[in-house]
């Protein structure tokens, strides 16, 4: 494994200037433009299914060939979202055009098939991403790694960084739009405009679980009656509005944190920022509907290791440029050619 490199002895590519689309400045247009009107890129995938120490499985779709030293770029999907999503596939294509393989991490229960285990995919699932990365690392120990993440993919990749120091195991990593305060973030998301999207996720989380609770019925000779037990004891689903309501019935009791403010402080990347030791860059924006310009951190937190590149515009993983006849994608040009710079730099 190649040895970490600090980012201050990095001469990597300047800031891109970023100037929003003709007209779409307005911070939910940039949001809402990739899930309502942009058509997904069209790539091919081809998946690999991974085994987790505990039982469980976690789904990757690759896109590309890997090859003996050839850079693999781990993408990492948000909230509700899976390999699929419009801006996991965008950068995958974008990586293609370098030469680079890319492989897209599906959370528990986002492929498309429920996950064997009542726990399930959360912004604090840090132990999972470890075992991804050391199974990407036995696979292709010659190829350098990075990994992207979004929104929750980032909070859970800032994490992990922090938590595993030298021995990431990646040469490089970004983060995008990223909820550094897990508490501040549930409230912000409930304020204004934004309660659309709180009630969009709500309707996708609950029906996931009301989802789950039903195959775990059907398929009870597959699961231990501990298992269905514990499912079926979340409590009421109903009148579920807000994340905070969400998080402490369903996220913290299934995931092993003792209420939702346990889970809200162990699991935000904020407080793991400082012990980052992997060559990171953060793309953010000020206008950003889900974060709160006061939840973003300060210069002072971030290690050596981690470039801040804060945006006025660009609301949540859309920085949507050009015009809108010709719309240009930032993150799809900025997050290649930082890597690229990076892995130029380090080789």
């Amino acid at each position: 494994m190649r040895t970490q490199v600090p980012f201050s002895t990095l001469h990597t590519s300047p800031l891109e200037p970023f100037t929003t689309a003709l007209g779409l400045s307005n911070p939910h247009v940039q949001t809402l433009w990739g899930p309502l009107w942009r058509t997904k890129p069209a790539i091919e995938h081809r998946r690999e299914r991974i085994w987790l120490k505990d039982g469980d499985f976690l789904d990757m779709d690759w896109h590309g060939t890997p090859s003996a030293y050839a850079p693999v770029v781990l993408a990492l999907h948000g909230l509700t979202g899976s390999s699929g999503s419009h801006y996991v596939r965008g950068l995958q294509k974008a990586l293609a055009a370098l030469g680079w393989t890319s492989a897209a991490l599906n959370w528990r229960g986002c492929s498309g098939e429920p996950n064997l285990l009542t726990r399930s995919y959360h912004s604090g699932a840090s132990e999972d991403l470890a075992e991804t990365v050391a199974h990407l690392r036995a696979r292709h120990p010659l190829s350098p790694l990075y990994a992207v993440g979004y929104s929750l993919g980032g909070n859970v990749l800032l994490k992990y960084l922090g938590e595993s120091g030298s021995e990431s195991g990646l040469q490089g990593a970004v983060a995008v739009s990223v909820p550094f305060r897990l508490d501040q973030c549930a409230d912000r998301i409930g304020l204004g405009f934004s309660r659309v999207y709180q009630a969009h996720f709500m309707r996708e989380l609950v029906a996931c679980v009301k989802d789950k609770k039903r195959q775990f019925q059907l398929d009870k000779k597959h699961r231990d009656l501990a298992t269905l037990d514990k499912l079926g004891s979340v409590k009421s689903l109903k009148k579920m509005r807000t994340f905070w309501e969400f998080d402490d019935r369903v996220t913290a009791p299934l995931n092993g944190y003792i209420n939702v403010d346990d889970y809200y402080r162990r699991a935000s990347s904020r407080y793991f920022l400082g012990a980052i030791n992997t060559p990171t860059l953060i793309i953010q924006s000020e206008d950003d509907p889900f974060v709160f310009k006061h939840s973003i951190p300060e210069a002072s937190e971030l290690s050596v290791c981690t470039q801040l590149e804060l945006h006025a515009k660009g609301g949540h993983v859309g920085f949507l440029e050009g015009t809108p006849r010709k719309p240009g994608y930032y993150l799809e040009r900025r997050i290649p050619q930082w890597l690229a710079a990076l892995q130029l730099e380090s080789a």
